[in-house]
């Protein structure tokens, strides 16, 4: 049988007999990394100074009490920004690996996962993210039976429709896989750093990139006239933002892995995506318990919390959501009833043995995933070998 075109012009290439060379400790002659891991790491640095400053820098682009981070004006003027961050570290990783790693032009698209591309492995890692999610997936379509607004419509609402939406959905997976794995990772590998160290150091990086959230946080609930916020918002604050850089940095790792493995984006991309269409999985509570709201407060003025309802989350705020039986609207950070629009409850009160199965499917997804994580992730392009 005739050897895939792929894997001719893989095994051809003069580049990744070099890459390959960099992990075969027994090479009789080892090659020299085109640069040094510190020239790599202030790559990245200077990428994540790239994709946050603006965010403070602009006027426009700055969350303040008034127009928070969710304010459509807010959410395009940073789409624009991280486009440009996105084209400027792009030009940097292409001149890096084309002048000190005498890459080509198909080596440079290999090396940060665009072309060739494998649809089979995006939908591998798909499913084994779902089978991580399976508890979470479990109370949206059984227990809370969500699947009955599937569909196109339901999709184009929550993703183009609602511009929290689009950026938890679209832009901000997009964005950040590409600037923080695409492009930081290939220059790691330039360097002869290991897999193992790749994985786990380069994503504590993007979690602090994360930390950022914390000053938005403050700036959100200052009250207006005094430059700080009161000491309890500070320390919800502090927790909120130890907790993002966990679980951003715990992404991290699974990202920075399935991307070595796969060399593949677009898998990071969609993985990333559903996660954060997701959420956090519930860790506490019962499941079946809906909250039924009889009156909303007209002066409310901040965003539903997260977790008064699982499915108020970040990729819902910006559209109509259900609260009791009754529409509420969330746009520009504000809540307000919308009359006349009345949807049948939910179910409420279910029975204990419902909960039980959710967290038992909670250690049932885990296994799943961490038994699935090397087969589902398994590609011929992959970038590295573990």
């Amino acid at each position: 049988m005739a050897p895939h075109p792929v894997e001719l012009w893989q095994q051809s290439t003069s580049f990744f007999s070099r890459l390959k060379d960099y992990y075969q400790p027994h090479a009789a002659k080892p090659t020299i990394p085109a640069i040094s891991e510190q020239t790599a790491l202030l790559c990245e640095l200077l990428f994540t100074v790239f994709y946050i400053a603006p965010f403070y820098l602009s006027s426009t682009l700055r969350s303040t009490p008034i127009h928070s981070r969710d304010a459509p004006t807010v959410i395009r003027a940073r789409t624009r920004a991280v486009g440009l961050t996105c084209i400027a570290c792009m030009v940097v990783t292409v001149y890096v690996l084309a002048v000190e790693g005498h890459a080509t032009p198909p080596e440079v698209l290999r090396l940060v996962g665009l072309w060739p591309v494998n649809p089979l492995d995006i939908l591998k890692v798909l499913g084994l993210v779902m089978v991580l999610f399976t508890c979470s997936l479990y109370e949206e379509i059984i227990v809370d039976g969500e699947w009955r607004e599937w569909g196109f419509s339901a999709f184009k609402e929550a993703t183009f429709d609602s511009w929290t939406g689009y950026r938890n959905l679209l832009i901000a997976p997009i964005s950040e896989e590409v600037v923080f794995r695409a492009l930081t990772i290939p220059l790691f590998l330039l360097a002869k750093t290991s897999p193992t160290r790749i994985v786990f150091t380069t994503p504590l990086v993007f979690g602090l990139a994360h930390l950022h959230h914390l000053v938005e946080f403050l700036q959100a609930r200052t009250p207006t006239g005094h430059r700080w916020p009161p000491a309890q918002i500070w320390l919800s604050g502090i927790l909120l933002s130890l907790f993002q850089f966990s679980y951003t940095s715990l992404f991290g790792f699974f990202a920075a892995f399935v991307f070595l493995r796969t060399g593949n984006t677009w898998a990071v991309i969609v993985a990333h995506s559903f996660c954060n269409r997701m959420g956090v999985p519930r860790l506490w509570g019962k499941v079946g318990q809906f909250a039924n709201y009889d009156y909303i407060p007209a002066e409310m003025k901040q965003p539903i919390a997260r977790g008064q309802d699982k499915r108020h989350d970040d990729s819902d705020a910006g559209a109509p959501v259900r609260v009791g039986n009754s529409m509420m609207d969330v746009r520009d950070g504000e809540a307000s009833m919308s009359d006349g629009v009345v949807l049948p409850d939910g179910p409420k009160n279910l029975g204990l043995a419902w909960t039980v199965v959710y967290y038992a499917l909670v250690l049932v997804g885990a296994y799943g995933f961490w038994r699935l994580l090397f087969p589902l992730t398994e590609s011929r392009f992959a970038l590295a070998r573990f």
